[in-house]
Order: C-alpha cells, then structure tokens, then sequence
C-alpha cells in the first residue's frame, strides 16, 4: 500500500528537526569542551587528570606544554584542609 504524498512534507518537517535539533546538541556540547569530543566513561585517573589539568590551565580540557608548572600550583592543592582536634 502506497503512502500518500501528503505524507511527504509533514515527515520531511520531522527529519528536518530532529536533524537540526541533533545537529544543535552537539555543537553545544563541543562548544562547552572547546571544540574536543565529549568524554564519556570517566575512570578516577582520568578525572584526576582533569583536575591537574584544570589548576595548571584554569580549564578542565586545557593542557599545557610548559615542562615546569607555574609557581601558583604549589599552593593551589587538590587537598582540602582539615582542622584536626
């Protein structure tokens, strides 16, 4: 049974948005990790790394070239401090 082309235009409206709703999600998605693929399955080394990463860069995906860390790291720690009694 053939499908009338009525059909065509209201299903073509329906493709059309989901392609472009899709097409929008990931670009904002890639916008927010500045232009890299989204991570998924992150592991506690990976997100350890993310927040090495984030004190030396200021940012989580940012990565840096320089062999010495900047003297701020020394005291930026990923520890926070306690009171003991």
């Amino acid at each position: 049974m053939p499908v009338p082309f009525e059909a065509i235009i209201p299903m073509g409206l329906v493709v059309v948005m989901f392609g472009v709703t899709g097409t929008g999600f990931s670009l904002a998605k890639r916008m927010t990790n500045e232009g890299k693929p989204a991570r998924h399955s992150l592991d506690d080394w990976e997100r350890m790394m993310m927040n090495r990463d984030e004190r030396l860069t200021g940012t989580p995906r940012g990565q840096s070239m320089n062999p010495t860390a900047p003297k701020e790291f020394a005291t930026n720690s990923a520890w926070q401090t306690e009171k003991l009694a």
